[in-house]
């Protein structure tokens, strides 16, 4: 193999990632025009267009698709060998890409961060938050988290957080006007604060009891996608939330919240750090993995 080539497919592997010309000159380090010409004589080499090029995007052709699938293994491999290296100096390094909601980051990662940060700094942590499930392979991520349910079966899964509970809660002010509800079909009759997700679906309320499971669609004047929104709002009095009990702790023991149907909220498994089974665990990732895990 001609060794010009193996550079060359890293920047076309890296143009296709960012979708720019520009933005791949930035992750590289080097000049937009280097870039261009990198892909340019690749072209001209192989005789065959890779990228389709617009006034705004960049984005593989058919037949950049075939040779970018083709290529990432091997990339990946040699991503490992360099970082095998690194590794003996016996400090984990390199980039480290994770997909995860915005929950488990509030919840499960984010007060744990800077310890990370303080006891890996060649680790570079790049979080993107996604309510959506993601294909890590197919979006080019390391890893990712997500609650267990979530989880499809070729994954291998390593739990990073305690049991999670769920909490309908609502302002003293608004049971002042309403009936506290005793079973999940009596709140067809309030005001709930509703959830959005990304993907534009709405969360049905979910609650378990001795063996029984209840989903609900829930009706209400407001709908936010961001659960510390919703949380404030129940405390002005917009109405009913659910919420995981940790966002609406402090409320509750303030007394600004009173917690309802408590008994259809049992606990579940929390959040969980997914990874291909049939791919090598990068050093970087083993690290992380062994990190957060022990906060269970």
């Amino acid at each position: 193999m001609n060794r010009a080539h193996l550079s060359q497919l890293a920047v076309l592997a890296t143009v296709a990632q960012c979708g720019s010309f520009r933005g791949a000159a930035k992750e590289l380090g080097i000049a937009p025009s280097a870039v261009s010409h990198a892909v340019s004589s690749l072209e001209a080499r192989l005789g065959v267009s890779l990228l389709a090029r617009s006034t705004r995007s960049v984005a593989p052709t058919e037949e950049g698709a075939q040779l970018l699938d083709r290529l990432r293994p091997a990339l990946s491999e040699i991503d490992l060998a360099l970082e095998a290296a690194v590794e003996a100096r016996d400090r984990p390094a390199g980039n480290l890409r994770l997909t995860v909601p915005r929950t488990a980051a509030h919840l499960a990662l984010t007060p744990r961060l800077g310890a990370f940060a303080s006891a890996y700094p060649d680790i570079v942590l790049e979080i993107v938050i996604e309510d959506r499930f993601t294909d890590v392979v197919e979006g080019g991520f390391d890893a990712g988290v997500r609650l267990g349910e979530s989880l499809q079966r070729d994954m291998i899964a390593v739990r990073i957080g305690p049991d999670l509970r769920g909490a309908v809660v609502g302002a003293p002010s608004y049971f002042g006007a309403m009936p506290i509800p005793r079973h999940p079909h009596d709140l067809a009759g309030h005001r709930c604060i509703r959830f959005r997700f990304s993907s534009g679906i709405l969360y049905r309320w979910e609650f378990e009891k001795d063996s029984e499971e209840i989903e609900l669609t829930v009706q209400g004047p407001l709908i936010l996608d961001e659960d510390h929104l919703i949380a404030n709002a129940a405390v002005d009095g917009a109405g009913l939330a659910f919420l995981f009990e940790d966002y609406v702790r402090d409320a509750l023991a303030a007394g600004k919240l009173v917690r309802v149907l408590e008994d259809w909220c049992p606990p579940f498994d929390g959040f969980f750090v997914y990874y291909p089974s049939r791919r090598q665990m990068r050093p970087a990732l083993r690290a992380f993995v062994d990190f957060f895990k022990t906060t269970r």
